[in-house]
């Protein structure tokens, strides 16, 4: 038992990146006396790499850290510079919003949240060691021993209930610029060397990953008129539901391509790329590959798209968006200088590669746990994930759940089928990972329920029940709630008249209508008419309006604490305080245009969420079970899973392997209960 402690936390979290902020601020809103401790105080949420928040999947994350009680897509929507609305040609369910940030705005918008916090101080100081409970005397059947708190550098002790290391790239960091390597945590920064021994000590299994970050250039000495503007949304899409508006002042961002002489001088100088010299030993991001990876691998490829991104309003820094790279100085700055427009541009700071210990997931349990040391948690990029989004679902679990184990309550999951950040949780604990992991829409097995505008129904009854969503929040949801489903209720039973305008204008376009003679059968409902694919919500919202306030007058039942729901006939929806989103709306929308889908994977959810429950015995030989090939049997074999569902996630066992497992499970035991 270590003794003298110098001060005292119920939980502990070890860096301040985009996981740490999270879970420090889930901790304390659950009103735990919680510190952060971080390297450098002025580096609070630094985006070390692109400065925007959001994109394919990414969003949808940043929407379910929000739904949970996080700060994420609160501080990206008081600081960003421009937002954009992804995958609106497709269907609903892969809708994800992206936001370039202002880098400066957005550390000291999270800081300042942060500060505001009464339950939780953030200090500066470097974590080099986690104090255990004495285990001496302990049997291998012995729960494992807890956590105590942490060491300092300066040689401090802090105890702690719980203790989450969120330490992203810091650990035993190793920076990369051609022929040039250097210690670090990042560019400028001093790595953490004691905290990753420690771990190893601790007989963790550590693996060893790479990621990168392109060059910054000069914005005043680029020629932008050379590019294609992109803009962002003339209406932004905020990423959090608390948002009302998006006031800060918005920007572009332009477009340009490499072209043959890039791609010329990096195929001549890739033998002093690290990544092709065998400098660098980790497995970089597959699918956010440098742009000496992007030649190589894809040679037949005429040009590759850049970005170039303001890293703020104030600032001439340009961040060169797909340019990731580690080539040495010289080369970097010729790439850059071979692309028209930047012939001319300075480079204020070169690209690098960092590689950095990550500890493998499957050491966690599905709460974040350690499975060796009770009470210590990991979140972020020492789990071997790649960004800021999926670092910041990690944190915010990690912090409820190291909250409820002080509180002594059980874990918090959540399930495949009801948050990405389950799936991701899930895609770790369960089968780790040889390279960073990514989140994307495509890993997700029911997308159509997964979608952005329903996150808070998913999950805010979660973060409400934890404590990190507060009365007020929570009134506000439960209000949304009463709006759409007041709104659900009138299109199910109310038919549009065909003799009212807005009936001749819909039936009309529907081609129902000749002259002023109505053609079909009956007027049709306003969920029947919302399954027309000729229709959107938009068209019938003046026909909603009008029939609810005919309806009810000026009052819909009333949300918990609030007012009575207020209608407009102006065909923008509600009004003020209770109005019913542009948002709000869509998503009534859809659940209507794809019922019949929804319904489906309901179906689907239900079986998976049994396949969850059905254990497989522990005698049970996957030998006798004829159809699995030797591969597949192997597999489960060596891993033994302890449920079907868990047998479906085992890389390489296909959903008719597991659906056989389950056949022969059952005539196993048939034949076991007739014996």
């Amino acid at each position: 038992m270590v003794l003298g402690f110098t001060e005292k936390y119920d939980v502990v979290v070890v860096g301040a990146g985009h996981a740490g902020c999270e879970a420090a601020m889930a901790a304390a809103r659950m009103g735990l006396k919680t510190a952060l401790y971080t390297i450098n105080l002025d580096l609070v949420a630094q985006m070390s790499c692109n400065p925007a928040v959001g994109g394919i999947a990414k969003g949808h994350l940043v929407r379910e850290i929000d739904a949970l009680g996080g700060v994420m897509g609160e501080v990206i929507d008081a600081v960003g510079i421009q937002f954009r609305l992804l995958n609106t040609s497709r269907g609903p369910a892969v809708w994800s919003p992206r936001a370039q940030a202002d880098k400066k705005l957005y550390r000291a918008k999270m800081r300042q949240v942060l500060e505001s916090e009464p339950n939780l101080r953030i200090k500066q100081a470097e974590v080099v060691d986690v104090l255990l409970e004495d285990s001496a005397g302990r049997d291998n059947e012995a729960p494992p021993c807890r956590v105590l708190g942490i060491r300092l550098r300066d040689g401090r002790t802090v105890e702690a209930g719980a203790v989450i290391v969120t330490t992203g790239t810091f650990l035993n960091g190793l920076i990369h610029c051609g022929e040039n390597r250097y210690p670090a945590g990042r560019s400028g920064e001093p790595p953490s060397v004691m905290l990753g021994e420690a771990l190893r000590r601790l007989g963790f299994e550590i693996g060893r990953l790479k990621t990168g970050t392109p060059p910054r250039l000069d914005a005043r000495t680029i020629d932008f008129s050379k590019f294609q503007v992109q803009a962002g949304d003339p209406i932004p899409t905020p990423f959090s539901f608390r948002t009302r508006a998006i006031t800060q002042p918005q920007t572009v961002c332009w477009i340009t391509h490499t072209n043959a002489e890039t791609h010329r001088l990096i195929r001549e100088n890739v033998h002093r790329a690290p990544l092709y010299s065998g400098q660098i030993k980790g497995i970089g991001p597959r699918y956010c590959p440098s742009i000496e990876d992007k030649i190589v691998k894809f040679p037949d490829k005429l040009q590759h798209q850049l970005f170039l991104e303001p890293e703020g309003l104030d600032t001439n820094e340009i961040y060169v968006n797909g340019m990731s790279t580690s080539m040495p100085i010289d080369v970097q700055m010729a790439m850059v200088k071979s692309i028209a427009g930047l012939e001319h541009a300075d480079m204020i700071r070169p690209g690098y590669a960092i590689e950095y210990d990550m500890v493998q997931p499957t050491e966690l349990r599905p709460w974040l746990e350690t499975k060796k040391i009770a009470n210590l948690f990991l979140a972020g990029q020492i789990n071997g994930t790649t960004g800021y989004e999926e670092a910041g679902a990690q944190g915010i679990m990690a912090g409820i759940n190291a909250g409820l184990r002080v509180q002594g309550k059980p874990p918090v999951m959540v399930g495949r089928s009801e948050g990405y950040v389950g799936i991701m949780i899930d895609d770790l604990v369960s089968k780790g990972v040889d390279e960073p992991y990514r989140m994307f829409t495509s890993r997700a097995e029911f997308r159509l329920h997964l979608r952005i505008d329903n996150a808070d129904e998913r999950l805010t009854p979660v973060g409400f029940k934890v404590g990190t969503i507060k009365q007020h929040d929570y009134d506000a949801f439960l209000a949304k709630r009463e709006r759409i489903s007041a709104v659900t209720k009138f299109l199910l039973e109310t038919r549009l008249a065909p003799s009212s305008r807005a009936g001749r204008e819909v039936y009309r376009k529907l081609g129902l209508m000749e002259g002023e003679q109505f053609t079909a059968p009956s007027p049709l409902t306003g969920a029947q008419l919302l399954k027309r694919s000729e229709l959107c919500i938009d068209d019938l919202m003046e026909w909603i309006n009008e029939g609810l306030s005919a309806r009810v007058g000026d009052d819909l039942p009333r949300p918990l604490g609030g007012e009575g729901v207020r209608w407009s006939g102006t065909g923008e929806g509600l009004q003020p305080a209770n109005e019913l989103s542009h948002e709000e709306a869509r998503r009534v929308e859809t659940d209507f245009k794809y019922a019949g889908y929804l319904e489906q994977q309901e179906k689907l959810m239900e079986r998976m969420k049994r396949a969850e429950a059905r254990r497989i015995p522990d005698w049970f030989d996957y030998r006798k079970v004829s159809g699995l090939s030797r591969e597949v049997v192997e597999k489960l074999t060596r891993v033994r899973p302890l449920t079907l569902g868990q047998a479906s996630r085992v890389p390489g066992i296909t959903p008719a392997a597991v659906s056989l497992v389950n056949c022969y499970i059952e005539i196993f035991q048939r034949r076991a209960a007739e014996q």
